[in-house]
């Protein structure tokens, strides 16, 4: 790890322990131009990468060609407005109505550490674990600041980004576009990797050729959403999970993004990251900043693989925090799909009774337990026990649970209100509106305008006393529709465009205050399942609910697209009742429980009702939890088969660090006739080492005493079909 500047070549260095990135500075006027990412250089001096030499030149040399040098060169943060007809990055509407932004290199900073982002959240590390570089640039006409800021961390293998813009004129400015970064290079024969889906559907993986134009994936639904997902990789056609090179860029926000890459006329690639555009305006008086999220910039010669061990390793150890940050999550049991609206005191203690004889660590109380809440039409924003339904009060309850032996946790949905609420009776116009214009519900609801301050007091208020009172250890934070009808009665006319961010800065703020004043509580943020599944998230909660669709071959591909940037440890992950409620398919509950392992693990089902056989076998299931769980938080994560792409079978491996164990998980989605074993090679052990399979006394085709790690990762190893469908085994390799 470390940050140079030549000053004579003018060119400022980053270095990881395996990549570079080149940054230059050029002609009279101070262009910043991006000369080079990619594997580790030990050449400080690669300006001639930048082409200043050939035609159009620097506008120095030529100044009538200054459009077409603007529209060429590759710049590490655009303007706007005055030739670069590529899209920008900036973007800044002045008292006049002009909007040209032009910027100029002024003077840097390198410094040990990393500042932290106000209000927003990021990655953070040690003056020895990081350093950063500043990069002051000015547009002085403007009287415009804009700061870029550069990290690199010495254990993994990223650069962080991010931009403040500070406005010193005297006259205030509209910020209409502020991105976090922009990367200019010449393609290469690339492919894009996204990430798209639905509700239940969320992260499926996409993998398109780059082609002439604008090509990306955005959302304007106040939320990183189920639909997009706020990352984006470019490879070339050739990498594969193990081999080639692959660049990624991850957005550490949780409301409107776009990720984007263009390919222009001269067959080069801009990809951008950052804050929506659409319906953003944020007005920057004299003397005030304007702080954008942080992106996280990685590249891999190892493949895609490479580029996945890596953002795990980053969030694992420099965004999640807080008491579980490196630590083994309850099992819990949420009542949701046991129950559903259909629960009192009684029935709760009837599953918590028969789940703590099986093992199970916590009772999750989800949506129904407040108001006059008895289906999903009224009630949000009256945050007070039913005792009607709660009978003895929730103090009562959770003292009940305890005794037995298990932890408590409750459920919340604190940005909404319903029209059918006290809340709403009281305050119409808290909740985000048109005014003149009738209200658009979805799932018979509005979301609260958090940019007022009295909005989010009184809501966190009402949330902080349920907490106090009772020992409640978990809550699981839900957000089940998405923003429309953009307006508040507490901006004025000329902040309206501001509503989206301070809406995200607001649940941000709530979440920090939440997790300083209960500081061992365990936080699983969701939104209606996995739409908010995004770095900003896992700043302030160690987990976050993956999806609603908990059917086991489902998510296969649900946690493949999440476990490709995610570490396993923030995925929520359980076994779920069948015939599954979502598609209706029945999976045997020993392939749930494999499936469920990725991740966080626990039940979401009713314990007192399931066949007895399924029930016999949850002690065993957390058994297992409990004996690979350090393996699967701490792991290395390999991609070995993906059933998205062979439509038979699936699997996936963790490798502890030291190379001593692994876990291979492999399932069989669909059995096949007069069919040959499956051979499979498991990557990322130790090659001079000898492992034996730990547990395959009952698996007699594969129980030879011990195999070369060489022989496993480059012969293979074969697995016997298995006899019918969703059917799955582990593997446990040790070294010996």
């Amino acid at each position: 790890m470390n940050i140079t500047y030549n000053e004579q070549n003018r060119i400022f260095k980053l270095d990881t322990a395996k990549t570079s990135y080149c940054i230059g500075i050029v002609d009279e006027e101070n262009f910043i131009g991006h000369v080079y990412y990619g594997r580790k250089l030990a050449d400080d001096n690669l300006a001639y990468l930048m082409r200043t030499e050939e035609a159009p030149f620097v506008p120095s040399k030529n100044n009538r060609d200054r459009t077409s040098f603007l529209d060429a060169f590759p710049m590490e943060y655009t303007g706007n407005g005055l030739g670069d007809y590529r899209e920008g990055t900036l973007s800044v509407k002045t008292k006049n109505g002009h909007t040209a932004v032009s910027l100029s290199y002024v003077s840097h900073r390198i410094y040990d550490g990393k500042p932290v982002l106000e209000g927003l959240p990021a990655t953070f590390g040690t003056e020895a674990e990081c350093k950063t570089l500043e990069l002051l640039c000015e547009d002085s006409v403007l009287q415009l600041q804009v700061v870029l800021l550069y990290t690199v961390f010495n254990d993994t293998d990223v650069i962080t980004r991010s931009v403040k813009i500070v406005n010193q004129g005297k006259d205030a400015l509209y910020l209409t576009r502020v991105l976090s970064a922009c990367i200019d290079m010449d393609n290469d024969d690339y492919e894009m990797i996204t990430m798209h889906g639905s509700w239940a559907r969320e992260r499926a993986i996409q993998v398109r050729p780059i082609m002439k134009g604008k090509q990306g994936v955005s959302s304007v639904r106040g939320e990183s959403s189920h639909q997009e997902h706020p990352f984006m990789a470019w490879k070339k056609s050739t990498t594969t999970q193990e081999s080639g090179e692959i660049y990624g860029m991850h957005f550490i926000y949780s409301g409107n993004f776009m990720a984007q890459i263009e390919l222009t006329q001269f067959d080069s690639m801009r990809a951008l990251i950052g804050i929506h555009p659409e319906n953003f305006c944020w007005k920057l008086e004299s003397g005030e900043s304007f702080q954008a999220p942080e992106a996280v910039c990685v590249y891999s010669a190892e493949g895609i693989g490479g580029m996945t061990r890596t953002l795990h390793n980053l969030y694992r150890k420099h965004l999640i925090r807080g008491e579980y940050k490196d630590k083994k999550r309850p099992i819990l049991i949420n009542n949701w799909e046991a129950t559903y609206f259909e629960f009192n005191t009684q029935k709760l203690l009837d599953i918590a009774r028969q789940a703590s004889r099986l093992g199970i660590e916590m009772l999750v109380m989800d949506d129904g337990w407040f108001g006059c809440r008895d289906d999903d039409n009224t009630s949000l924003g009256d945050w007070k026990v039913n005792e009607k339904k709660i009978d003895g009060g929730l103090k009562y309850l959770v003292e009940e649970v305890n005794k037995l032996g298990m932890k408590f946790g409750i459920w919340f949905e604190p940005e909404m209100i319903s029209p059918d609420s006290d809340l709403y009776r009281e305050h119409p116009d808290w909740a985000i509106a048109v005014p003149g214009r009738t209200g658009s519900l979805a799932r018979n609801q509005y979301v609260l305008d958090l940019t007022r301050k009295e909005v989010r007091d009184h809501i966190f208020d009402m949330v902080a006393s349920v907490l106090h009172s009772a020992n409640i250890e978990y809550v699981k934070w839900d957000m089940n529709r998405q923003l429309s009808d953009i307006g508040s009665y507490g901006l004025p006319a000329d902040r309206q465009g501001e509503l989206f961010h301070r809406q995200v800065l607001a649940v941000y703020e709530l979440q920090d205050r939440l997790t300083k004043e209960f500081p061992h509580l365990l936080l699983e943020n969701c939104s209606g399942g996995g739409a908010r599944f995004d770095p900003g998230m896992l700043y302030y909660s160690p987990q976050i609910w993956c999806s609603d669709d908990a059917d086991a071959i489902e998510r296969l591909s649900i946690q493949e697209g999440t476990a490709m940037i995610y570490p396993l440890s923030t995925m929520g992950a359980h076994v779920a009742d069948c015939p599954n409620h979502t598609v209706g398919r029945v999976t045997p509950f020993e392939t749930r429980g494999y499936v469920a392992l990725a991740g966080t693990f626990g039940y979401e089902l009713d314990v007192t009702k399931i066949p007895e056989a399924d029930r016999n076998m949850i002690p065993e299931q957390v058994a297992m939890y409990h004996k690979y769980n350090d393996l699967v938080r701490e792991g290395d994560y390999y991609r070995i088969a993906s059933y998205r792409e062979n439509h038979f079978y699936d699997c996936y491996e963790v490798v502890s660090q030291d190379k001593k164990e692994a876990l291979v998980t492999y399932i069989q989605v669909l059995n096949r006739p007069n069919y040959h074993s499956r051979r499979i090679r498991i990557p990322g052990l130790a090659p001079d080492q000898m492992y034996v399979i730990e547990n395959a006394a009952d698996w007699p085709e594969i129980r030879q005493t011990k195999y070369s790690g060489e022989a496993l990762q480059y012969a293979g190893i074969n697995v016997p079909a298995l006899w019918g469908d969703f059917k799955g085994r582990l593997m446990h390799l040790v070294q010996v």
